[in-house]
């Protein structure tokens, strides 16, 4: 049994930065893959970064370059550092695990806002 929390969301200006955080309650080694995936407004959700157990990563093309996943095996958490933030990077900001066999977990989701 897997539960993932996430954290770090909020308001931000347009060129700023912001870290998003995923605690999770096993060791991420016992997970596939960890990532991070986001839904705006009136859009379908989309991946934005993953990191696989081999330390992989994955990110959308518009996040390239501006974002970076991280993780950190002593605190079970995975990181999604977010810089250059545009308004078209507002929307709620969800964790996902992989389980081998177990399938995929999801966090509640934490809501990010690009405004001046």
């Amino acid at each position: 049994q897997v539960q993932l929390v996430e954290s770090g969301g909020g308001l931000v200006q347009p060129g700023g930065s912001l870290k998003l955080s995923c605690a999770t309650s096993e060791s991420i080694f016992r997970l596939n893959s960890m990532g991070w995936y986001r839904r705006a407004p009136g859009e379908e959700r989309e991946l934005v970064a993953t990191i696989t157990i081999s330390g992989s990563t994955i990110y959308v093309d518009s996040g390239k370059g501006r974002f970076t996943i991280t993780r950190d095996v002593a605190k079970n958490t995975v990181y999604l550092q977010m810089n250059s933030l545009k308004p078209e990077d507002t929307a709620v900001y969800y964790c996902r695990a992989d389980r081998p066999l177990r399938g995929e977990v999801w966090g509640q989701g934490t809501l990010v806002t690009v405004s001046s």
